[in-house]
Formats: C-alpha cells, structure tokens, sequence
C-alpha cells in the first residue's frame, strides 16, 4: 500500500508501531528458543531449497508431481521467511516491535501464503488420486494447462481475499495499547487492538477462513480416502504395507496443518482459547513448513535417486579440482 496511507493511519491513531510480544512467559529461555527456532528455520531452508533445485535440475522430475512438490517447497520458503526471521531477531536482540507497515504487509503476504497452499495440497491429493484410481487419464486430466489455471486461481483468490481483508482492518482506528499477544502479526490479535467494532471484519474473515480451509480439507480427505481403498486391494503385501506408510504419513501432516489451523481461524476468539491458539498456530507456522519436504518428497524413491547423482556428481567435481 502507499506510504501515504500508513501516514493516515498513523496520524489517526497516534501508534507508529505494535509490539509482538511472542511466548511472554518463557522470557527465561530466549537463548533457547532462538537456537530451536534457528534450527527450525535452517532445516526448513535447507529442505526445501534442496527440493526445489532438484526437480528444476532432473529431467526425470520435470512431471505434475513433482511440479506441484516444487511449488509447496517455494511456499515453504517464503512461508518460514515471512515469520521467523522476525522472531528470531527479537529472541537474540529483545526488540519485539514492528512498524505499521511490517505488521500489515507481514499480515498479508503470511495470509496468501497459507490459502495458496489450503489449495495447494488439495489439489496434490488430487492430482495423487488421479495417479493412483484412474492412471489412464492421468495425463488428460493433469496436463500444463490445468496445472497453470490450478496455480493462478490460487494465487488470485488468495490475494483478492487479503486485499478486502486488509482494506477493512486499515479503516479501523487503533488507540492503544500497541501489544499484539502473538509471535506474528495475525488478523485476530491486531483486531483486539482496535478501539472500535471489528464484528465486521471478524464475521467476513470467519466466511473467507471457512470457504479458504473447509473446501479445500474435505478434498483432501476424500482423495486420501479414495487412495487408500485403491491401495488395500493391491494384491502384493510388500506394495500395499509401503504405499499404505506413505499416504498415512502424507494424511497425518495434512489433517495437523489443517485441524490447527482450523482451531485457530473457525473457532470463535474467546479469552479461554486465546493462548491454546497461540499455541496451536505454531505446527502450521513453524513445523509444517521443516517436515512437508521430508514427508512428501525425500522419502520418495525418484527424489532420492536424483540426490544421489547430485552428490555424486559435486563429489566428482570436487575430486576433479583437487
């Protein structure tokens, strides 16, 4: 948004800044959280970033799967970015402010982020449907133009739904405190700061939440369960126990992604749930984005043959410079 809108909003309201304050109560251990959450955040980068250069450099992981793998390793990414390198600032510094603006566009980009990848991982349990109950029209059915259209429409809904979002909370007036109860600026926190009725803008981001999560859960489920009856009438025990192991595993992140984040934006913002909430947003915030890559992809067979090579070639190129 232009500068000359957050000059507005400033001069309204006489606040300059919010401060996150984060796990409040476990000032004691700063030191440690930051080393947990530094580690987080490194293996979060590492695997993801791992994953997306292989599927751009293999040729044999130039396919729907594996594009759409890539994608949710580039979300991750951004995802963590959006977070945690504020937190971890504030964890070794003691800094816990952020500015008008950093709140409001830390609000927005974090926002897109998770409805793109609500309607990411729907439409890779799909896409795995398809694979698995009817691979005779895989190729029909997941082709390059699907796929474009699947993305785009992501990412337009996502963004229309924080624009509208962020249009209206930046209408509010905001006359202190200045204290956000939560380690990132997220809506309903900011809303409580407000010193006038946002029943407006809890209702319309309660419609948007169901709409952005329920949908695009059930599908998920539904394909799960789909593949799932497909696998148990797979005749070998071997291939029924390993594929069984990976769709579980792949179902047990996507139900903990979706329950929490369910917890966190369906269920009404009552004083007895405001701290389980806080709690609840860390798996989908933090821990999601660490465990999706060695959940959906470095088990897989292709992308550990592809790391192989990798490795085999840079040791070969290392042994070559020597």
């Amino acid at each position: 948004m232009q500068a000359t809108t957050y000059e507005k909003w400033e001069n309204e309201t006489g606040i300059t800044e919010f401060i996150l304050l984060g796990f409040g109560k476990l000032e004691a251990f700063q030191l440690l959280l930051f080393l947990v959450f530094i580690v987080i955040y490194i293996t979060t980068l590492t695997g993801n970033i791992l994953i997306v250069i292989l599927v751009a450099s293999d040729q044999h992981l130039h396919t729907p799967m594996y594009y759409f793998l890539a994608n949710l390793s580039c979300l991750e990414v951004c995802y963590s970015s959006t977070i945690l390198p504020k937190m971890l600032t504030a964890f070794l510094t003691g800094d816990k402010s952020i500015s008008f603006c950093g709140c409001f566009t830390q609000l927005f980009c974090f926002g897109c982020l998770v409805i793109v990848e609500c309607y990411l991982l729907s439409v890779m349990s799909y896409d795995r449907y398809i694979a698995i109950c009817k691979p005779l029209r895989y190729v029909t059915i997941m082709n390059g133009r699907v796929i474009f259209h699947c993305m785009a429409a992501s990412w337009l809904c996502a963004a229309s739904i924080l624009v509208i979002i962020i249009s209206l909370v930046s209408q509010l007036p905001f006359c202190g405190p200045n204290e956000i109860d939560h380690f990132f600026c997220d809506l309903a926190p900011l809303l409580q700061l407000s010193c006038s009725d946002t029943s407006h803008v809890a209702l319309l981001a309660l419609i948007f939440g169901s709409i952005d999560i329920l949908p695009p859960f059930i599908l998920t489920i539904s394909s799960y369960v789909c593949i799932i009856t497909a696998i148990l009438r797979i005749p070998s025990t071997t291939g029924r126990q390993k594929a069984f192991a990976t769709c579980s595993s792949h179902l047990i992140v996507v139900t903990i992604f979706y329950g929490t984040l369910m917890i966190v934006y369906i269920l009404p913002n009552t004083n007895g749930l405001r701290d389980l909430k806080k709690v609840f947003s860390v798996p989908y915030t933090i821990l999601t984005p660490m465990v999706n890559p060695l959940i959906y992809s470095l088990r897989n067979k292709e992308v550990k043959e592809s790391l192989k090579k990798a490795l085999s070639k840079f040791i070969s190129f290392n042994e070559k410079e020597r």
